[in-house]
């Protein structure tokens, strides 16, 4: 016989099924509170004048890549070697071309996302090799673990594309694991997702998984998917990524080009010299795009923090990083290209106190920044070598705060309240009156993490930690988890390309 569930469990129960209900409502935020820009204009000024000064004077190195400088050296750039010297303006005018927002298309067309303009789109944990949860600690992460966490996000209220690889599927040869990736994207999840670009090859292959499902011609005129192009900081792009680039930026899908800039390591200790370094890299990056092929949608993106000076590890959620946040979105508006920045991000190894307070410290400046992608946002343990099941969804609940929080006060009629006041007036309580009573399910947000119980209660129910709850979450989740279904003949495409492409190629990573 089953037992009857207590007051409080049913009191958790009905948050979830709040917040799943919630889900189809905001395919993305569309922010109503205004950007705070930190910068004063004569500061971003400053940035500017020194990116410009760096991509002329110092130059960028295009590794391994002759088709780029050809490019860049008919563009009118001065080419040494591998070193292209871009005269000052050049790069601003080529991002021109470049559209200020556009829309990325999911499988499931209420569930497109926007990037630019007043949208912010919350993605998960994109890259680490291990996953940790509490039941089994930390390991090497597995197609099973990345194919749950697709599932998790795809599940999540405020989470709004799937973002990229979550988790490496480490059991699979390297260069063959990422057309499961892709597949498994396409297969678990109707959001839109990444792509995966770590060599030319495996871009092209990712491309040809996403025409499987769309369609060629649809390609051709709809982004898809989004290929995250990193540079090799300081001021170096290497052949594989370039590849990479040229190839979504040549079928018009997205690319987001992104510096991998720890201040004091690949950047200088300072905030204003990181800045300038990771706007002289991204202007590079971005005007290739448009090289390529005018009009392709990019992102301008940065991955901020620094090293401590003293043990030389990654750090997050500090002031300096913080700066940096908000510096990224406005010179992003000043160029007139979507901005990506900012996370959940932490050192921490597990879902503890230092997890969370790095994680807000990371997240909040984010949103009132104004950034559009906000990678990383769920999941993300130890500078991102891990992915975290319980870190996953206690994330997933402050971007629904987020959520909420972006929307504005609510100045209608029944935000106002005044037919509340009238009818309760001086020295009584609003508990019973009218409008409490028709809108108390939804006046507050109300955390599918947190324990807002008496400490008698708490301890009858086990004295649970909030990494404990969120296991039980998860698992939750993962259960109740409703296949979104594909079409039979896009799965066919998808898995007979797969098959014909797993047959010639080698395990080893390739260039090509």
């Amino acid at each position: 016989m089953t037992e009857p569930a207590t007051a409080p469990r049913r009191g958790r129960e009905q948050r979830l099924a709040r917040a799943r209900t919630q889900s189809a409502k905001y395919p993305y935020i569309r922010r109503k509170l205004p950007v705070v820009e930190l910068l004063s204009s004569e500061a971003i000024e400053i940035i500017e004048a020194n990116a410009e000064t760096i991509l002329e004077e110092i130059g960028v190195e295009f590794r391994r890549d002759p088709e780029s400088l050809a490019l860049w050296r008919a563009a009118g750039a001065d080419v040494q070697g591998e070193r292209v010297h871009i005269p000052r303006g050049l790069a601003r005018k080529l991002l021109a071309t470049a559209p200020r927002e556009f829309e990325l298309f999911a499988r499931n067309p209420a569930r497109n996302v926007r990037f630019g303009g007043d949208a912010t789109v919350f993605s998960p944990v994109g890259g680490p090799p291990f996953v940790y949860d509490i039941d089994r600690g930390r390991r090497y992460g597995s197609l099973e673990d990345l194919q749950n966490f697709i599932k998790l996000a795809h599940m999540a209220p405020a989470i709004h594309f799937s973002g990229g690889c979550m988790c490496e599927p480490m059991e699979i040869p390297p260069n063959k694991r990422h057309l499961d990736v892709q597949y498994s994207f396409f297969r678990y999840s109707d959001q839109g997702c990444e792509a995966t670009p770590e060599t030319p090859g495996h871009a092209r292959d990712a491309l040809g998984v996403a025409r499987a499902v769309f369609g060629p011609e649809f390609l051709e005129s709809h982004p898809v998917v989004l290929g995250n192009i990193n540079s090799n900081s300081p001021l170096t792009f290497d052949g594989r990524m370039l590849g990479a680039l040229r190839e979504f930026a040549g079928a018009n899908q997205g690319t987001i080009i992104v510096p991998a800039v720890l201040a004091g390591a690949m950047g200088p200790v300072t905030a204003a010299g990181c800045m300038s370094e990771i706007l002289a890299e991204t202007m590079a990056g971005m005007a290739l795009t448009q090289l390529v092929r005018p009009g392709a949608p990019v992102i301008l993106g940065s991955f901020v923090g620094a090293i401590s000076m003293r043990t030389g590890a990654p750090t997050f959620g500090t002031p300096e990083a913080t700066q940096m946040i908000f510096a990224t979105a406005q010179l992003a508006r000043r160029l007139g290209v979507p901005c990506r920045s900012g996370g959940s991000l932490c050192s921490s190894k597990i879902g503890d106190a230092q997890a969370a307070y790095e994680s807000a410290h990371t997240l909040l400046p984010t949103l009132l920044a104004g950034v559009n992608l906000v990678t990383h946002s769920a999941g993300w343990l130890e500078g991102g070598l891990v992915a975290g099941y319980e870190k996953f969804v206690m994330d997933a609940d402050q971007l629904a705060m987020m959520q909420v929080l972006a929307q504005g006060m609510d100045l209608s009629v029944r935000g106002q309240a005044l037919d509340a006041i009238r009818e309760v007036g001086p020295g009584s309580h609003f508990l019973g009156c009218e409008h409490t009573q028709a809108n108390f399910e939804t006046a507050f947000y109300q955390s599918t993490i947190a324990d807002y119980s008496s400490y008698e209660q708490w301890t009858i129910e086990g004295s649970l930690t909030a990494e404990q709850r969120a296991n039980a979450v998860w698992k939750r989740m993962l259960a109740e988890y409703q296949d979104p279904g594909i079409d039979p003949a896009a799965d066919e495409a998808m898995l007979d390309f797969i098959a014909r492409r797993k047959a010639v190629l080698t395990d080893a990573v390739e260039e090509e």
